[in-house]
C-alpha cells in the first residue's frame, strides 16, 4: 500500500470529525486558550501511543500469547457494550463525572477517542506488511490532520 492510503486510512479511523463534539461536550467549561493546549497535549500523547504499538505491539500481544482471533473478539464484545450503553443510556449527564474544574488526561481525549482499539489494531497489521519508516510517515500524516480539525473544532 502507499503512503497516503494508509494515512487516509488512519485518519477515517481516528474519526476527528466523529469526535468533534465528544471534544466541545468535555472542553465547554474550559476557557479556549487552555483547550487548544489540552487539545496538542492529548494528541501527542496519542501519537506516542501509536508510535508505540507501531513498533513493539506484536511483540507484546506475541509475549502475552493472543492471538488475533481473540484481540477480534474482545473487539467486538466492547463494541456490543458501547452500543448497549447508547441505546440504554444512563441516568444523569455521562460527562459529569470529572470535577468542575478538572481537566481530562489521556483518557478518554487521547485513548480511546484518538488512539483507539482500531487505530491501534490497523498500526499493528500494517506494521508487519510495511516499513517502519512508511508506518511512521503515515501516522504523522493521519495525526496532523486530525490535529488541525480538532483544533479548528470550535470553528466547525
Amino acid at each position: 500500500m502507499t503512503l497516503f492510503s494508509i494515512a487516509f486510512t488512519l485518519f477515517l479511523l481516528m474519526d476527528s470529525v466523529g469526535n468533534i463534539p465528544l471534544y466541545i461536550s468535555f472542553l465547554k467549561k474550559i476557557n479556549p486558550q487552555r483547550q487548544r493546549v489540552i487539545i496538542i497535549r492529548e494528541l501527542v500523547i496519542a501519537l506516542f501511543i501509536i508510535i508505540l504499538f507501531n513498533f513493539i505491539g506484536d511483540a507484546v500481544m506475541q509475549f502475552l500469547h493472543i492471538q488475533n482471533n481473540t484481540i477480534q473478539i474482545a473487539g467486538g464484545i466492547i463494541l456490543f457494550i458501547l452500543a448497549l450503553k447508547m441505546i440504554f443510556p444512563p441516568h444523569g449527564d455521562p460527562h459529569e463525572t470529572l470535577p468542575q474544574d478538572a481537566e481530562p488526561f489521556v483518557v478518554p481525549l487521547a485513548v480511546p477517542l484518538i488512539a483507539g482499539p482500531a487505530v491501534l489494531a490497523a498500526v499493528m497489521i500494517y506494521a508487519k506488511q510495511e516499513s517502519s519508516l512508511l508506518m511512521v510517515g503515515a501516522i504523522l500524516i493521519a495525526w496532523g490532520a486530525s490535529l488541525l480539525i480538532l483544533l479548528s473544532s470550535s470553528l466547525i
